[in-house]
């Protein structure tokens, strides 16, 4: 006689995939700019301050980039998957607005352009490099879009219940900060030489970088907080 074991579904802790997904390109980022400096291939600098440098030249060549795309790519998985997780934890919870069925799409193509900012980064030729630029051009567009639309529904829906009320307003806190360092952008050639233009958008794009760290943070902590835990079936056979 035959003995059937039913497979026990597999439970784990959601907070690791925003965790992840938002530490794992600022630790690689980190990484390639101290390796760079180390190695002379960019001057040793604070780009928060100084603006010195971009993310991408930080991290365009030898060891720095290697090293830097082997955390940016899974990290776009794991970014990926939270935007699905989110969605669904918002269904969940009674969200049901029109914003809602956007909110997975958006992100998974901000995940998408991710790929293929990590994947051409450090190539040669023109093609590469429209790839490279445009990647990272939409990939902060839709991640932003993303992080507002999370953002406002995470208010409405989760703020009323006080151990999540801290880790929600300051996602929103967070999101509040991208249009202003948007409006600085905008208006910064009207305002500054060219040179100081480079520098300023420099800056910004690694404080951009920052926040959207942090968001992915504050996302971990609310779904740390709400004990959010995610279950892997197995299929029936």
């Amino acid at each position: 006689m035959a003995l059937i074991h039913r497979a026990q579904p597999i439970t784990w802790p959601a907070f690791w995939l925003p965790l992840l997904g938002g530490l794992l390109p600022m630790i690689g980022t980190v990484v390639a700019l101290s390796l760079s400096q180390q190695l002379a291939l960019i001057p040793v600098c604070n780009p928060f301050i100084d603006g010195c440098v971009s993310i991408s030249r930080a991290a365009r060549h030898d060891l720095p980039n290697y090293l830097f795309r082997a955390l940016l790519l899974p990290a776009a998985a794991l970014q990926a998957l939270t935007w699905l997780v989110v969605a669904a934890w918002l269904r969940e919870r009674g969200a049901a607005d029109r914003l809602l069925r956007w909110l997975p799409w958006v992100g998974l193509t901000g995940a998408t352009f991710l790929v293929l900012y990590g994947t051409f980064l450090g190539t040669e030729g023109d093609a590469y490099r429209w790839m490279r630029r445009y990647g990272v051009i939409f990939y902060f567009g839709c991640t932003c879009i993303a992080m507002v639309i999370s953002a406002g529904l995470i208010q409405r829906h989760v703020d009323r219940e006080a151990r999540l009320r801290t880790p929600a307003r300051a996602m929103l806190a967070l999101v509040f900060a991208l249009p202003i360092m948007g409006l600085i952008s905008a208006t910064s050639p009207l305002l500054f030489s060219a040179r100081t233009v480079d520098a300023l958008e420099n800056i910004l794009e690694w404080w951009a970088g920052l926040i959207f760290t942090l968001f992915f943070l504050a996302l971990a902590w609310t779904w740390a907080r709400a004990h959010l835990r995610l279950t892997l079936l197995a299929a029936p056979g």
